[in-house]
């Protein structure tokens, strides 16, 4: 079970999705999109919740609304972190994520510790949490066929780029 949320309308159309549990995290791991960004509450336990950015954007394109709308999901999905202010939430680029075999189930490291960044989270504020848990929407989707279907749009993309040169 994934569960779906609407970022704040003013800031776009973004898509903020988080797993059940660290089985459902595990499966999000591993059948990220290039445009996912990975957040966690730092150093205690905690929902792992992304934004999807849209085709072409980066990290950098993050504005103060959509960040804080991410960061309140993930304090509010902590059952340590809800409880105490003041809490710092990291977040870095999907493709930065990594997973080796020793780790437990549900548990990343990062391949570079300098693309990972974090905002402070001074308080839970009930009136983002509120308007996000609105728009909550609980699906099972198949993750790898997403995937999948993303990397053979890709491809089909690079290969129309490439006939368009030779025939130019």
């Amino acid at each position: 079970m994934v569960f779906y949320f609407k970022a704040r309308p003013e800031a776009g159309d973004y898509t903020i999705f988080m797993g059940l549990d660290k089985y459902e995290n595990e499966e999000l791991i591993k059948y990220g999109f290039p445009e996912d960004i990975w957040f966690h509450v730092d150093k205690m336990s905690s929902a792992h919740v992304y934004l999807r950015l849209h085709k072409g954007q980066t990290i950098d394109d993050i504005s103060e609304g959509v960040l804080e709308d991410c960061a309140q999901l993930v304090k509010a999905n902590s059952i340590q972190g809800n409880k105490v202010n003041n809490i710092d939430v990291v977040y870095t680029p999907w493709a930065n994520l990594k997973k080796t075999a020793s780790m437990d189930v549900g548990q990343v490291g990062f391949h570079n510790p300098k693309m990972v960044r974090t905002v402070k989270v001074e308080k839970r504020i009930n009136e983002i949490v509120n308007r996000l848990n609105k728009t909550k929407v609980e699906r099972k989707p198949d993750l790898k066929a997403e995937r999948e279907a993303a990397n053979a749009a890709e491809r089909a993309e690079r290969k129309l780029q490439l006939r368009d040169k030779v025939s130019n």
